[in-house]
């Protein structure tokens, strides 16, 4: 693959994301070795001059009133990384753990936190040789930076804590061995330039938000199908109505519906009878409501960017005027808002997805067989899929409670206004999971009442989804457990490929 080359440039989402779930190897440009060294001169300057500066001759966090002796620079920075190295819980995804080691090092090679080029090249070549530090979920509270899941980041940097390699999950000294690497030891600042930032809160984040668009896509799909099988109308989706409500993401949402739905024989075969005026909100409203989430993860997306694209260090260095100034780069608020709004964006379109997989299930609205099944009482056919749905719904909305309004303070005070956004991210994440399984069971009942409504067919967009269904799973002749082929169904639009079936024909 084309390594991705780290040069102080602007780092895209599809960047991180590549090199978090595809291995792209990663390499520093020269202009970020020369910032390094630019930055990083600063600092032994003034550590040669025995001068007192946060966290280079100092303590940290209550202890920054605490004057370290020159001998002990370096054992303060190791110190810091392994007395930081607290957290709990199931460790992180690769996905994750890749993600937060490259961001680390976009952030560090903009030359403002005093680190040594060799020390951010040794970050590089453990990515690039797939060493992932095995890092608890658990144990941020977003206001310092990450400081405990990127000390265990940089805890198998210096040869300590444990890392996962070709499958295995050994000692971090062991892992970097057997990867041909050597560990770091650690000098003036360069502990504190590791821990000191919003990594994991960004990782997490760019991948919800790389999750949430392809879900935003696929949500309009499984919409348009539904739609289909109950005869309902794409009136409601018409271009005048939307400009009269000018939201960006509901003219979005409305075009990508209409497209969806164009040249459908189903869709041409009927009108509304005089009972039937108005679709449910459900079927209606999806411009509105998958366009206001549209809305709101774009402005999550630009958030992540900008903190993609951030020195969030503390103190920083400012090589150009000799200046290091502590400031609060590393608090997450930002990022703790933007995720908690993703996650309620989220939690929105999987409540929605719930309300159409029932509308097609009751035959008294959709007129087809009842719960999806030709053997009504003898087999219940999709009954109990709508529960998981309603279970995940409920779910989604005790995790879409906003963690960033929470607070508690840290370290004796010093710390005493904190972001929580590492939980924002972590709800954020398991909201769009469930998302996602509820759009994979309303993409299994829209199928089967396309079935029903044979030999009409829908639009070849909607076909072709409908084809990639059934390539995988058949029909629901007779009852069947259905829990594989909800998680084979989730995968499929986890993958992106019900959004990539919809989109070949479309040359999108």
């Amino acid at each position: 693959m084309v390594p991705l080359i780290i040069n102080c440039q602007t780092l895209s989402l599809s960047e991180i994301v590549d090199v978090a779930r595809n291995g792209r190897p990663v390499q520093l440009g020269p202009r970020a070795v020369e910032a390094l060294r630019s930055s990083r001169s600063v600092i032994d300057r003034l550590t040669a001059a025995g001068e007192t500066v946060y966290g280079v001759s100092t303590g940290f966090g209550k202890f920054a009133d605490r004057i370290i002796p020159p001998e002990a620079l370096e054992a303060l920075q190791r110190n810091l990384i392994m007395s930081h190295s607290v957290g709990v819980g199931d460790p992180l995804s690769e996905d994750v753990v890749r993600a937060m080691i490259v961001l680390r090092v976009a952030a560090l090679a903009r030359g403002y936190s005093g680190i040594r080029p060799e020390t951010v090249q040794a970050l590089l070549d453990m990515l690039n040789a797939h060493v992932v530090p095995v890092i608890p979920s658990k144990g941020s509270v977003g206001a310092s930076g990450d400081l405990a899941p990127l000390a265990h980041l940089a805890l198998v940097l210096i040869g300590e804590g444990e890392a996962f390699w070709n499958g295995d999950r050994l000692p971090g000294g062991e892992a970097l061995r057997r990867a041909q690497l050597k560990p770091v030891r650690l000098t003036a600042k360069e502990g504190l330039a590791l821990v000191n930032g919003t990594q994991q809160m960004t990782a997490l984040g760019a991948l919800v938000t790389a999750g949430a668009e392809n879900v935003l896509e696929v949500a309009d799909i499984a919409g348009a199908l539904s739609l289909e099988a109950v005869r309902g109308t794409n009136r409601a989706f018409d271009p005048r109505i939307q400009r009269a409500r000018p939201h960006a993401g509901q003219i979005a949402a409305a075009a990508h519906l209409r497209e969806l739905t164009e040249q459908s024989e189903i869709m041409a075969s009927h009108r509304f009878d005089d009972h039937r005026v108005q679709d449910p909100y459900s079927l209606r409203c999806m411009p509105q409501v998958h366009g206001a989430s549209r809305d709101a993860i774009a402005y999550v997306r630009r958030v992540i960017e900008v903190e993609m694209n951030s020195a969030t260090d503390n103190p920083l260095v400012f090589a150009e005027d000799g200046d290091v100034i502590s400031g609060g780069n590393f608090h997450g608020q930002p990022v703790a808002l933007a995720l908690d709004f993703a996650a309620i964006a989220l939690a929105e379109i999987a409540s929605i997805s719930e309300r159409r997989i029932e509308a097609m299930l009751d035959p008294n609205f959709s007129e087809l067989p009842p719960f999806l099944t030709m053997h009504a009482g003898v087999d219940s056919g999709y009954m109990v899929s709508q529960y998981t749905a309603a279970a995940l719904v409920s779910e989604n909305k005790v995790l879409a409670h906003p963690a960033s309004v929470d607070s508690i303070p840290t370290s004796a005070n010093q710390e005493d206004h904190v972001s929580m956004g590492v939980t924002a991210a972590l709800k954020a994440r398991e909201i769009l999971r469930n998302v996602e399984t509820v759009l994979a069971i309303e993409l299994l009942c829209a199928a089967e009442g396309i079935d029903f409504r044979r030999p009409l067919r829908s639009s070849s967009r909607l076909e072709a989804v409908h084809a990639l269904i059934r390539s995988q799973l058949p029909r629901l002749d007779s009852d069947r457990p259905l829990y594989p082929d909800i998680a084979c169904m989730t995968i499929m639009v986890r993958d992106g490929r019900v959004r990539q079936a919809a989109r070949e024909l479309a040359n999108i």
